[in-house]
C-alpha cells in the first residue's frame, strides 16, 4: 500500500499524464473531425523538442520562450499539411471512401520522411540539455523543478483546451463537426476552415509537448513513435472524438505505466501498454468513457 500512495509515483503519474494528454488531444481532434489516422503525430513532438534544444544550446533561448515558438511552428506545419495534402484527399470522392486507410499510408510516409531528414540534418544521436534541474523538496516529495514546470504548463494547456472546446465559438464548432460532420455543414459551419484550425491546434499541442519533454529527457529523431502509440491507446481509453476523455485516458495510461514499472519491472512497459490497448478494443471498443459514434 505504501508504494501505491507514494508521493513520488503519484507525481510521476501526473507529469506523464499531462504530457500524454497534450499529445492525445491533438491526435483525437484530427481523428474525431476527419477520421484521419495521423501516425506522424509524434514527429511534431520530436520537432518541438529540437526547437527547444537548438534554441537553448545554440542561442541561449529559454525553453519557456521556445514553447511559444514551437507552437507557432507546429500550427504552421499543421495548416501546411492540410492545405497541401489532406484537402486533396477530401476533394476526391473515390479517395474519401477509403480515407482512413489512405491517411494511414500518407502519414506513415510523412513520418518516415521527417524522421530521416531530421537524422540526416542533426544525426541520430540523442541530445539533451540542463534547465531548471535542481531538486525541490515538497513535503516528502523530491522532484526536479523542470518536471514541476512541465506539469504546470501542460496542465494549464489542457484546462485551457477544455474551456475552449466548451465555451469558445470555434471550439463548439469543432465539437459539432466531431459529432456530425454533415449536419454541422448544413447549419452553416465552415467545415474546411474548422479542418485547418484542427490541424493547426493539434500540431501546436504536440509541439508544445515536445518542448516540455525535452526539459526532462533526451531527444532523438526517432522519439516520436512511442508517443504516437501512447496517444492512440489514450484515444481508445477515453473514446474516439471524446476530447475530455483524452485527459482521463492519459491519467489511466500514465498510472498503468508508472505503477506497472514500479510494481513489476520497467521492461514490462510495452507489454502493459499494448495489453491495455488490446483489452479495451476487445471488451469496450468505443472506449471506457466513450459512446458509439455512427459512421459518417
Amino acid at each position: 500500500m505504501g508504494v501505491i500512495f507514494s508521493s513520488q509515483l503519484l507525481a510521476s503519474v501526473m507529469v506523464l499524464a499531462s504530457l500524454y494528454a497534450l499529445v492525445a488531444i491533438g491526435l483525437n481532434l484530427v481523428y474525431g473531425t476527419m477520421r484521419l489516422l495521423n501516425v506522424a503525430h509524434g514527429e511534431l513532438v520530436m520537432l518541438g523538442g529540437y526547437i527547444a534544444y537548438w534554441g537553448f544550446a545554440r542561442w541561449g533561448i529559454s525553453p519557456l520562450l521556445s514553447t511559444f515558438i514551437a507552437m507557432v511552428a507546429g500550427a504552421a506545419v499543421g495548416a501546411l499539411v492540410y492545405v497541401a495534402i489532406i484537402r486533396h484527399l477530401f476533394r476526391s470522392t473515390r479517395v474519401l471512401a477509403r480515407v482512413e486507410a489512405n491517411s494511414l499510408l500518407a502519414f506513415f510516409g510523412i513520418s518516415v520522411v521527417i524522421q530521416n531528414v531530421t537524422a540526416l540534418a542533426f544525426t541520430a544521436n540523442q541530445r539533451g540539455y540542463s534547465y531548471m534541474d535542481e531538486v525541490l523538496l515538497i513535503g516528502d516529495l523530491r522532484i526536479a523543478a523542470n518536471r514541476v514546470l512541465a506539469l504546470a504548463i501542460a496542465a494549464t494547456a489542457c484546462i485551457a483546451c477544455a474551456l475552449f472546446f466548451r465555451y469558445a465559438r470555434s471550439g463548439m464548432a469543432m465539437r459539432a463537426v466531431i459529432q456530425q460532420r454533415d449536419a454541422a455543414a448544413l447549419v452553416g459551419i465552415d467545415v474546411d476552415r474548422i479542418n485547418i484550425q484542427v490541424f493547426a491546434l493539434g500540431f501546436a499541442l504536440a509541439a508544445l509537448a515536445g518542448t516540455l519533454i525535452s526539459m526532462t529527457q533526451q531527444i532523438s529523431p526517432f522519439m516520436g513513435f512511442p508517443f504516437t502509440v501512447s496517444a492512440f491507446v489514450i484515444i481508445i481509453l477515453g473514446g474516439l472524438g471524446n476530447l475530455t476523455g483524452s485527459i482521463f485516458g492519459a491519467l489511466m495510461l500514465a498510472a498503468v505505466e508508472v505503477y506497472g514499472a514500479a510494481l513489476i519491472s520497467p521492461s514490462f512497459r510495452s507489454i502493459l501498454v499494448y495489453g491495455v490497448f488490446i483489452a479495451v478494443l476487445l471488451l469496450r471498443p468505443e472506449g471506457l468513457l466513450g459512446r458509439s459514434i455512427a459512421a459518417r
